[in-house]
């Protein structure tokens, strides 16, 4: 089976990073994937928040889309100083995903905030924000070592996430905005480079969806997640 694009139905779309786009943050990359883009920078400031135990550091993320990153202009996320939910959830996503890629005792007690800016939205900005963020992170660590600010990497693996669902009762990896609209069953998957789950939000849009259905969507994001890793690694030993 062929897509509209001309992909296969676990193929992913063209991906491209681009690191160092940000002059002045510690981390940065840019990643286009397929129509999607997300500039991503990694932020390192010297103290940990108040709930952290001491020694350890933090890292976190936050998550905006641009008001013409869709197809009509959407309201900026923060209104009165308040997030707006779909973009709270998400960062919280973007969080807990990156922080299971860090030895937060090595890290020391410094936070790295992680600010994923959606300029343009295609599908999968949040997979896109965990695959790139992780990237400015590992760049931002990277820094600290090299400053001799670090004595060892914290960053303890790596860390993807890709988006499959059932369209017209397909299953399909890595789903454009067209496929997501009208999907029946959307599923979004982080995992580390060991294979194991970090984060899996399915959804039964359309219809309910089968344990055997879901675990098929699971294998399918692994095998794009292998992808994306193997692309990770090469844009840091590059």
């Amino acid at each position: 089976m062929t897509r509209q694009d001309g992909r296969a139905f676990d193929e992913l779309r063209g991906i491209r990073i681009t690191p160092g786009f940000a002059e002045f943050a510690e981390g940065s990359v840019l990643i286009e994937w397929g129509g999607t883009k997300v500039l991503c920078c990694a932020s390192v400031e010297e103290r940990a928040p108040h709930h952290v135990p001491g020694g350890e550091g933090w890292v976190t993320a936050e998550y905006a889309m641009l008001p013409r990153a869709n197809r009509e202009r959407s309201r900026r996320d923060v209104s009165k100083l308040k997030l707006a939910p779909r973009s709270a959830e998400i960062q919280r996503l973007i969080g807990r995903s990156l922080r299971a890629a860090v030895d937060l005792k090595a890290l020391g007690e410094r936070t790295i905030t992680v600010d994923c800016d959606v300029l343009q939205g295609d599908g999968g900005t949040r997979t896109a924000s965990v695959t790139g963020g992780y990237l400015a992170l590992a760049l931002a660590c990277r820094k600290l070592l090299a400053e001799g600010v670090l004595h060892r990497d914290p960053i303890v693996g790596y860390v993807a996430g890709v988006s499959a669902g059932i369209v017209d009762d397909r299953l399909l990896l890595d789903l454009c905005y067209a496929e997501d609209s009208r999907a029946m069953v959307d599923l979004n998957c982080v995992m580390n480079d060991r294979g194991e789950l970090i984060e899996l939000q399915g959804t039964g849009e359309g219809r309910p969806f089968t344990v055997d259905e879901q675990q098929s969507l699971v294998r399918l994001c692994a095998k794009g997640i292998g992808a994306l890793i193997e692309l990770q690694k090469n844009v840091l030993h590059s």
